[in-house]
């Protein structure tokens, strides 16, 4: 139970706030393609048929490693790696960042806001939280982007990405990094995520109240059940009514 007066709540982004609408196995092969044609569009003479394949098993390679060190691999190190391999050592930014924003032009279509996210922000902001969202994600640009899209930046004091800031939850530095904007207790703030290990634990062990949303989580591993949430809900429309209660009074 909070020791303090509960002053500030941070949000996990991809299954707290916004859910996936199809299979990312659907989705992700249109994403590089796009990529991939602009790449060539560009003078890259890539393979529109193997491309596609090598970026999205490279990715995946170092996707599997950053879940171990908690050390955030972003795509444009993955691009640029890459193309160097191909030839194209010194392909400018722009040429990176564009190819990237074609692709994640399709993947940001996948996703879809809660029903219950927008009034629970609003609930939130007017009962006077302070709040934040940290997301673990491999480009800050398109986290921003989503945000945005969807219409509840206005609410945060700040979007943190592992993009941004190199740190992966459950790494401490992240948590702390966020805490830093704010001049609060680690005790007079929640999180609140789908992801027992990286959203729950890492809040814990940053010294944050971990309240658990269940209802994107989806089976537990054997690491997650030993994780253990100050509370959990099922949906976001509980959280305010929760805080509540959890006020000292």
């Amino acid at each position: 139970m909070p020791r303090n007066i509960l002053r500030a709540v941070i949000f996990d982004l991809g299954g707290t706030l916004m859910y996936e609408r199809d299979s990312w196995h659907s989705i992700n092969p249109h994403a590089d393609e796009a990529l991939t044609l602009y790449l060539r569009e560009q003078g890259m003479e890539l393979n529109l048929s193997t491309f596609p394949v090598e970026f999205r098993r490279r990715l995946d390679e170092y996707f599997k490693q950053r879940e171990k060190d908690l050390f955030e691999t972003s795509y444009t190190f993955v691009l640029r790696e890459i193309l160097a391999d191909k030839g194209y050592k010194d392909t400018s930014d722009d040429i990176i960042r564009n190819a990237l924003d074609r692709l994640f032009a399709i993947t940001q279509t996948n996703w879809i806001l809660e029903d219950d996210a927008l009034p629970t922000l609003k609930r939130l902001e007017a009962d006077g939280y302070r709040m934040g969202l940290i997301s673990n994600a491999g480009d800050d640009k398109d986290v921003q982007q989503l945000v945005q899209g969807f219409g509840i930046s206005s609410y945060f004091d700040f979007i943190l990405t592992s993009a941004g800031c190199s740190y992966r939850k459950p790494h401490p530095r992240i948590f702390e990094t966020a805490l830093s904007k704010w001049y609060f207790l680690s005790s007079e703030a929640v999180m609140v995520g789908d992801n027992l290990d990286a959203d729950i634990r890492g809040a814990q062990n940053a010294g944050l109240y971990g309240i658990w949303i269940s209802r994107r989580a989806g089976s537990r591993t054997e690491d997650q059940l030993q994780v253990q949430p100050d509370a959990s809900l099922s949906m976001l429309s509980e959280l305010p009514s929760l805080l509540d209660r959890l006020q000292v009074r």
